[in-house]
């Protein structure tokens, strides 16, 4: 888990014309650039590399045709003749060249096409509204004043709104935090999210080949994996994952495995599916460090249906075009920034250090750096880690109100859903009608250990909002403006 909303920074803000944003890493520009408009400078280089190829073949196609224009009959006779004296020659050559596209089209990455994704929306009971959240926290008996003072404060600057969800175990007095109530609330996000998947694509679960789950710090036996195979019954000989203790960049870890593995397995499906499980992680002691997770996580969760199939192109909504990652573990102070440890009354609870936002900015830095700061993205899915996170970001990153617009309402709305909020955040964008053909839309998170990973996405239609979708039923009530 990370998070980090005890900062107030710069406050909330709304709408604003959605447009290709021109970022700029200005201390890797020249001066004598920062003066000018790159915009037209970058789009340039984004399609002179996406189409250099194309454009090396246009001058030899140019000369050949003028040549062969110049060329008279006698000319093209003699070629004729030149050629049936060397049909060995030709044989072996035409051999070669189509060994050569075989092995060509055999070894280049095959696309991989996000078909769709829902989002799990818990039912109104598990509302967490700030007065009932605080007055459960007292009742509790488990916080001295302190502390509850300190949650109050987190929670007045932390971005959140009023109907969040918090697990059901929470509800009780006392909490009731058992391993039971644990798989429970596992079962309801996962189970809920996957069962509006496959009704909204209408895929067989046993046509699943692959399939990754990403939870960071609930991890039974048997796994989350395993009890996906067994609600849906799939396949004996299914590719299937468990991602435990890598925090809420997680998902996009996810996403980047089963790429990886649809590189390999021909003609299939992988299912992705993103969450965080609060009931046996939530902290009853007093540090202040580890009271902040407590006021910023939040129940939900993702399922992700992925295909390398060349036919679901037309039917899929995204092609993924890039995923980055970068780990910053090796160094002792990002390591220990976001910590899973017992307090002093060995109460077990995830640390939060006060260099957290120092250290994922130099992560974010290398991660930008690495996927190439040039190309232009028309949305930003931007990890609702907390408020100071997508103040950051917005800042550094020189974003306008309207790119941060999804983060900052899907952390009011739904609070910090770990590794899923990214894609809360795209369904906020496809809601809007925001997501137009050939858009791109960057996905970053950051995460324990610690890291930044990023996903690059490319609209391959004018996107809508897939049914029950979670902001079906609110969307017309965003944006709405945070309170400073």
């Amino acid at each position: 888990m990370d998070g980090s909303g005890a900062t107030q920074m710069n406050g909330g803000s709304n709408g604003g014309a959605v447009g290709v944003h021109r970022f700029q890493h200005t201390r890797r520009l020249p001066d004598f650039l920062q003066s000018v408009n790159l915009k037209y400078v970058k789009l340039g280089y984004h399609y002179l590399i996406s189409y250099l190829l194309t454009l090396c073949f246009i001058p030899l196609i140019a000369i050949i045709s003028v040549e062969v224009s110049q060329m008279n009959v006698d000319d093209i006779r003699q070629i004729w003749l030149h050629l049936q004296y060397n049909l060995v020659s030709i044989i072996i050559c035409f051999a070669f060249l189509v060994f050569g596209l075989t092995v060509f089209i055999m070894t280049r990455p095959r696309p991989v096409y996000l078909l769709d994704y829902s989002c799990y929306r818990p039912g109104d009971h598990l509302k967490a509204p700030f007065d009932r959240f605080m007055e459960h926290s007292r009742l509790t008996g488990d916080f001295d004043e302190s502390s509850l003072e300190f949650q109050r404060k987190i929670l007045e600057r932390s971005g959140l709104g009023e109907e969040t969800y918090v697990p059901e175990a929470m509800h009780f007095l006392p909490p009731r935090p058992s391993m039971a109530a644990a798989r429970d609330e596992a079962e309801q996000v996962m189970f809920g999210a996957l069962d509006n998947l496959f009704a909204n694509t209408n895929i067989n679960p046993k046509d699943i080949g692959i399939l990754v789950v990403n939870c960071s710090l609930f991890n039974p036996t048997p796994s989350l994996s395993a009890m996906i195979v067994n609600k849906y019954k799939l396949r004996g000989n299914i590719r299937s994952f468990n991602l435990g203790g890598m925090g809420c960049s997680a998902g996009v870890i996810a996403v980047d495995l089963a790429k990886d593995l649809l590189q390999v397995h021909r003609n299939t499906y992988a299912v992705v599916v993103s969450t965080e499980n609060i009931t046996q992680n939530w902290y009853f002691g007093n540090k202040k460090s580890m009271l902040i997770p407590n006021c910023l996580f939040r129940v939900g969760g993702s399922a992700v249906l992925l295909s390398n199939k060349g036919k679901d192109r037309r039917r899929a909504k995204y092609k993924l075009v890039h995923v980055v990652r970068t780990h910053r573990g090796a160094d002792d102070k990002a390591f220990r920034c976001v910590y899973q440890e017992q307090d002093g009354d060995g109460k077990t609870g995830v640390s939060l250090s006060k260099d957290l936002m120092a250290i994922a900015g130099g992560a974010l830095k290398t991660n930008i750096t690495t996927l190439d700061f040039k190309l232009a993205f028309e949305h930003f899915c931007i990890h609702a880690g907390g408020r100071a996170v997508i103040d950051e970001l917005e800042k550094n990153l020189q974003l306008l109100p309207v790119h941060v617009e999804a983060s900052r309402m899907t952390l009011h709305r739904f609070g910090n859903t770990s590794s899923s909020s990214i894609w809360y955040e795209l369904a906020y964008m496809e809601a809007k009608g925001r997501m137009r053909k050939g858009n791109r839309v960057w996905q970053i998170a950051f995460g324990s250990g610690f890291k930044c990973n990023s996903a690059v996405w490319e609209a391959l239609q004018n996107v809508k909002p897939s049914r029950n979708g979670p902001w079906e039923d609110c969307i017309d009530k965003y944006p709405v403006k945070i309170i400073s």
